[in-house]
């Protein structure tokens, strides 16, 4: 057992060299114990993932394309994404704990983290890949629903998010804007189904790195009408009826539970 853990511990030791080794000197964070070399890690990558794929995507939409997607009133200021920014760095050092305390749980044995695909095969990995995005799907639902209805909850943690409930107002950057325990708590059903589902670490590592970018498409306010994608056409009327749309990647628990609201609907009343 002590050796297949240690695959886990190779694995984010790597992570570590690749980022940490490509960007800062090694006597900046060699020396450092290997949980904080996983968090430092952790906050340069969400850094960068945030700032880089926030900036190509609003140069994209509001300067190459511009108008070709959102009308001229639509496009936010430069000053309300640079509040969008500041929100968010303020909270990414606590970001940044969630997945470093999820690493170590897996490097220690406490989850049903598994290390290769080959020891279950692919079918079984296809089986609990899907188990797993449903668990996450379902958990991300319902903690942001209750961030809705639990009135304390939305006063002191989600209220920041939703300063931004316009199309003029969101933009990529608005999708990582949050009060840090609100993002921690939206974040931990990818860590409670470590302990529900076998679970491929380094496919939960790329899911992870897959959620930054996500949060910033779904924040841009362009509908891809791509059925049953849960995409930034949903996610707007979110930020606007605060009642609707409260899913993640997908629109299944909102169809179930009567909180769907289709942007394509919307667009035909507002014809009508």
């Amino acid at each position: 057992m002590g050796e297949y853990l240690q695959e886990f511990v190779d694995e984010t030791i790597w992570y570590n060299k690749l980022v940490l080794g490509s960007l800062l000197p090694s006597k900046l964070w060699d020396p450092l114990p290997h949980i904080l070399q996983t968090w430092l890690r952790n906050y340069i990558a969400g850094n960068l993932l945030y700032l880089i794929s926030g900036f190509l995507w609003c140069f994209y939409i509001y300067y190459l394309k511009r108008h070709v997607y959102l009308p001229k009133d639509a496009i936010p200021s430069n000053k309300a994404m640079l509040l969008q920014i500041y929100v968010a760095m303020k909270a990414m050092p606590w970001y940044c704990a969630l997945p470093t305390l999820s690493e170590y749980m897996v490097e220690n044995g406490w989850t049903r983290c598994y290390a290769r695909i080959s020891d279950i095969g692919w079918v079984m990995y296809a089986v609990y890949l899907f188990i797993y995005l449903a668990v996450v799907e379902f958990g991300i639902y319902w903690m942001h629903r209750e961030l809705h209805d639990i009135k304390p909850l939305y006063k002191y943690l989600h209220a920041t998010h939703h300063i931004y409930n316009k199309q003029n107002t969101l933009s990529p950057f608005a999708g990582l804007a949050f009060h840090p325990l609100d993002g921690i708590l939206q974040a931990v059903p990818h860590v409670i189904a470590l302990f529900i589902i076998p679970t491929h670490f380094r496919t939960h590592i790329g899911l992870l790195f897959l959620e930054g970018i996500w949060t910033t498409n779904i924040h841009d306010c362009i509908h891809g009408n791509l059925w049953p994608i849960m995409g930034a056409g949903y996610h707007t009327i979110h930020h606007t009826t605060y009642r609707h749309n409260y899913g993640h990647y997908t629109i299944w628990m909102d169809w179930m539970l009567g909180t769907l609201r289709d942007p394509i609907d919307d667009e035909g009343k507002k014809v009508m």
